[in-house]
């Protein structure tokens, strides 16, 4: 029985650097979880303001851009007209959550939809010792205006 009691004394104090590095751990872990959170809910959001651009984009036609075709009728778009429409837009939308927010592009390709690109920085909420400078998101949306 002493032999036994000499070897539980031993393993005295070998339980609290194991607490330490699994609490160290778990808040590490907790640390990932909500910047992970935080970064795909700003994206959301930025997606969702590209989102409502593109939309502006596509009704950015004058009634005598429309023309009637086999289909139906047909509005045309132009490229100039969908960036000052969208400028427009983004300057009356609250964003100012977005951090140095920029509309690279707001074009149409085919006539008959607007394509908006957005960016902005996103950083850490909590801890940003690892990414100081923060990511830079990109989002492209897309709109087409159809006669229904």
């Amino acid at each position: 029985m002493t032999v036994r009691l000499r070897r539980l004394k031993g393993e005295e104090g070998s339980l609290l650097p194991l607490t330490i590095f699994y609490g160290f751990l778990s808040l590490v872990l907790i640390l990932l979880v909500v910047a992970a959170t935080s970064l795909y809910l700003e994206r959301k959001r930025l997606f969702t303001l590209a989102d409502g651009a593109a939309l502006v984009g596509a009704e950015a036609f004058a009634l005598d851009d429309v023309s009637v075709t086999a289909g139906g009728p047909r509005p045309t778009l132009h490229s100039a007209e969908v960036r000052s429409a969208v400028a427009a837009y983004l300057d009356t939308v609250p964003h100012d959550r977005f951090e140095s927010l920029r509309l690279e592009s707001a074009t149409t390709t085919d006539g008959r939809s607007a394509t908006v690109q957005l960016s902005a920085y996103w950083r850490p909420p909590v801890v940003s010792l690892l990414l100081p400078e923060g990511i830079r998101l990109d989002v492209t949306a897309l709109g087409r205006s159809v006669f229904g």
